[in-house]
């Protein structure tokens, strides 16, 4: 492949980034886990309802130091995105997170979080089942965390439901990834009452990896090969690992309330 046409296939408009954070082969959570952690131990339930699928999380290793991994799961056909809730976590889900995360900070875990979901289910249950204050909840305890955390935008990070496990130390994004307050379509729908301008509403929205960068939201853009992460997934997973990698040295040397500070500064300059 020439490289003018290597090029070409990375100058994408915002609108066709969002459809390859969409892609259906896209690698998801577990992929990661498989291939970026080793000792995973997957952890269910929130100790009070139910267990929500559509979070997936647990314990694992990076380069042999104990860390604990969560975030957002789709399914890859219909029969397990709808058992995953098209990665549209209900309360319990986010009650799973914090009990994982309060865990981590209890045996001084760094803590890892991918980020893939078009939002937090909206639904009637949801919403009896305390959805906001599920949110709310997480959103207070992640900023009190003494232990460093990393998200990864590696999809679609939308509203609350991207946010209630991405109050983070450092925020990657992979280089297709999108990140905002709600999607495209409620954008376009909400501003001009016409969902088909989604596209329009993308460039306006400014969410992806290059816009987030430039307003100091991210901290680093993740590589993706030309055509997205699903074209060379091993190509992803060594680049995620090596970011990984200088990020926690990084967060070694620092105490706890310097990690704590660290982040709650990041947010104060957004």
């Amino acid at each position: 492949m020439s490289q003018e046409l290597v090029d070409k296939t990375r100058d994408l408009e915002p609108g066709e980034r969002v459809l390859l954070a969409r892609h259906p082969n896209r690698p998801h959570i577990e992929d990661f886990v498989e291939n970026v952690f080793t000792d995973f131990f997957e952890q269910k339930g929130d100790h009070l309802y139910d267990e929500d699928r559509s979070i997936f999380g647990g314990i694992a290793r990076f380069h042999g130091k104990a860390v604990t991994v969560l975030g957002h799961k789709k399914g890859r056909g219909m029969e397990e995105n709808i058992a995953c809730n098209f990665g549209m976590p209900c309360p319990e889900g986010y009650r799973k997170a914090k009990r994982l995360m309060e865990q981590a900070e209890k045996f001084h875990r760094p803590i890892i979080t991918f980020i893939d979901t078009p939002g937090a289910y909206p639904g009637l249950e949801a919403e009896e089942h305390g959805q906001g204050e599920a949110i709310a909840k997480n959103l207070a305890f992640m900023s009190s965390l003494h232990v460093p955390v990393i998200s990864i935008v590696s999809g679609e990070g939308n509203s609350g439901g991207a946010l209630a496990i991405g109050v983070a130390n450092k925020i990657l994004m992979l280089e297709n990834a999108i990140y905002s307050v709600l999607s495209p379509e409620g954008f376009a729908t909400i501003l001009w009452k016409d969902s088909t301008r989604a596209g329009e509403a993308a460039k306006v929205m400014k969410l992806t990896a290059e816009d987030l960068k430039e307003a100091g939201v991210c901290d680093e853009i993740i590589p993706e090969v030309p055509g997205g992460a699903q074209e060379n997934p091993v190509a992803l997973y060594k680049e995620v690992e090596k970011a990984l990698e200088k990020i926690l040295s990084a967060y070694e040397s620092m105490s706890p309330e310097q990690i704590r500070e660290d982040r709650l500064k990041k947010y104060r300059n957004i």
